[in-house]
C-alpha cells in the first residue's frame, strides 16, 4: 500500500469520506447532505461546490439545522445551502426536477445527533428510502457516500439491512469500504455499477 493511501486510512473516517468525494466534486455542482447533523458534512460538500454549486442539507431536527446554519454563517458560506426541515426520505420532493440525474454527490451520517437526543436515530425504512431515491437523482460519475454507525439501539439492525440491500444491487457498486471492529462505524462509498 503506498504511503498516501497509508496516511489516508488512518484519517477518520468522516474525513476519508470527505477525502474520497474531494475527487469527484468541483464548483457548480449539486449535492446532497441527507443527514445535515451539525454541519461538518455541509461545510465540507458547500466549499467543495464553490459559489456556482449548490447543497440542500436534510434534518429531521431544527437543532440540527440551526448548528448547520450556524457553522456556514461563520464561514460566510450560508447561501450556497438550502436547509430542508424534513426526513431523507423525502428528498426526492425538495429537489428541483431539473436536476434529477445530475445531483453529484449525497453523504449519509447515520444514527443520532451528537450532542443531541440520542433517542432520536435514523431508521432503516427512511434509510433505504432515501437510498433508493438518491440513486434516482444521481449523476452517472455520482458518488453516495454512506458512514453507519452500529453502536446505538438499532444502529446494527440499520447497517444489516443496508448490507442487504446493497447485495441485491447489481445497478451500484462499493468504490470504497471502511471497516473498523465493532462498534465502530463503517464506511461506503457507493457508485453507478
Amino acid at each position: 500500500m503506498a504511503a498516501g493511501a497509508q496516511a489516508i486510512d488512518r484519517l477518520p473516517l468522516t474525513r476519508q469520506a470527505h477525502h474520497t468525494l474531494e475527487d469527484c466534486l468541483a464548483e457548480g455542482d449539486h449535492v446532497v447532505d441527507a443527514t445535515a447533523g451539525n454541519g461538518h458534512d455541509t461545510l465540507f460538500l458547500a466549499r467543495q461546490v464553490g459559489a456556482t454549486g449548490h447543497v440542500w442539507a436534510f434534518d429531521i431536527q431544527a437543532q440540527a439545522l440551526q448548528a448547520t446554519r450556524a457553522r456556514l454563517e461563520a464561514e460566510g458560506l450560508a447561501s450556497r445551502v438550502t436547509p430542508v426541515h424534513s426526513g431523507h426520505q423525502h428528498l426526492a420532493q425538495y429537489l428541483p426536477e431539473n436536476l434529477r440525474g445530475r445531483i453529484k454527490a449525497v453523504m449519509f451520517n447515520l444514527g443520532y445527533l451528537p450532542g443531541g437526543d440520542h433517542d432520536i436515530v435514523t431508521h432503516v425504512r427512511h434509510t433505504l428510502a432515501a437510498l433508493e431515491a438518491s440513486l434516482a437523482w444521481l449523476h452517472p460519475d455520482g458518488m453516495i457516500s454512506l458512514m453507519m454507525y452500529r453502536g446505538h439501539p438499532g444502529g446494527q439492525e440499520e447497517h444489516a439491512a443496508i448490507e442487504a440491500w446493497l447485495r441485491e444491487r447489481r445497478d451500484i457498486v462499493c468504490d470504497r469500504t471502511r471497516e473498523r471492529p465493532f462498534p465502530s462505524p463503517v464506511l461506503k462509498c457507493l457508485k453507478r455499477a
